[in-house]
């Protein structure tokens, strides 16, 4: 197999529809830019999804939902592996990279409810669903006086959960909306900058072995400067900080007159208090200032004596 034309690459995912979904975006991107290529999914079944019915406390760390892929990729079981970057570890694990970030979707977050009922007009006490500590200390900074209660499972079993009366809302992301065409049912788009998303929320992470430099070609096709700019930042945010899938964290970087601005926050306990921090920088320099905007949050906590 020494051309992109005689090579079938394989493809790895997990097998939810979301994911599915997500792969397919890919696979037409890359079919349009290669029309000669070939390209096989495989299905691979992550410790996330097996634990699917859980809280989220009980995932073992950060990359449950991508390390059993990263395996199939170092084993040669699979040439390119197609992630929801937040779901990834900040550092590429070694032998491994991002060869594409395609374009972003909607990074913001959308929050479904039955009533019509935004958070501001919620009733005291609503319940509203999700499984991120993020959002949960995102929700209780807004209304301190509803209830956050953790939910776990795909897109279709939280939106259950609201029908069933169980609670008054859940919070999604608004690109898995899209992706699934479900974005018609969110009742509020948060803003990014008050609301602030999780790191690579919106993006696509394609990983390749390190020394694939075919794929890598072949993937640079699909590869988004502005998109891979903003990754690069918000990852960096969370390398500085040293944030896992259970810090609620937020990171949100946009292309702005030229720059890369970043907005980040970080809550240091559960009394809702959150630490907030901005900065703007070149856009060649963006895990730098990722990296800087992480540090700023880890100086400002430690000045509230939680950390």
């Amino acid at each position: 197999m020494t051309s992109t034309a005689a090579r079938t690459l394989r493809v790895g995912t997990r097998g939810s529809a979301l994911a599915r979904a997500q792969t397919g975006l890919v696979l037409a991107a890359l079919q349009r830019a290669h029309p000669a290529s070939a390209f096989e999914v495989q299905i691979i079944s992550t410790h996330g999804d097996e634990t699917a019915g859980r809280d989220d406390s009980r995932l073992d760390g950060q990359g449950a939902f991508v390390r059993r892929i990263e395996a199939a990729l170092r084993a040669n079981e699979i040439d390119v592996a197609v992630h929801s970057a937040k779901d990834m570890p900040s550092a590429d694990p070694e032998g491994l990279v991002i060869g594409a970030f395609p374009t972003r979707e909607d990074p913001r977050d959308a929050l479904i409810t039955t009533t019509g009922m935004t958070l501001a007009t919620l009733q005291p006490g609503a319940v509203v669903g999700t499984g991120s500590p993020r959002r949960r200390a995102l929700l209780l900074d807004e209304r301190p006086d509803i209830i956050v209660r953790p939910i776990r499972g795909n897109v279709d079993t939280r939106l259950r959960r609201i029908g069933q009366g169980e609670i008054a809302g859940v919070v999604l992301a608004a690109a898995g909306l899209r992706r699934l065409g479900r974005d018609p049912q969110a009742r509020e788009i948060f803003e990014p900058t008050r609301f602030v998303p999780a790191v690579g929320q919106g993006i696509l992470a394609v990983q390749i072995r390190a020394a694939d430099e075919m794929v890598l070609r072949m993937l640079s096709a699909i590869d988004d400067p502005t998109t891979r700019a903003c990754a690069l930042a918000e990852r960096g945010v969370a390398l500085a900080f040293g944030a896992g899938c259970q810090t609620p964290l937020g990171a949100y970087a946009r292309l702005e007159n030229g720059s890369i601005t970043l907005d980040a926050f970080v809550a240091p306990d559960d009394s809702g208090a959150l630490v907030r921090a901005h900065r703007s920088g070149p856009i060649g320099d963006a895990a730098s200032l990722g990296r800087t905007v992480g540090e700023a949050l880890r100086a400002a906590l430690r000045a509230t004596g939680a950390a």
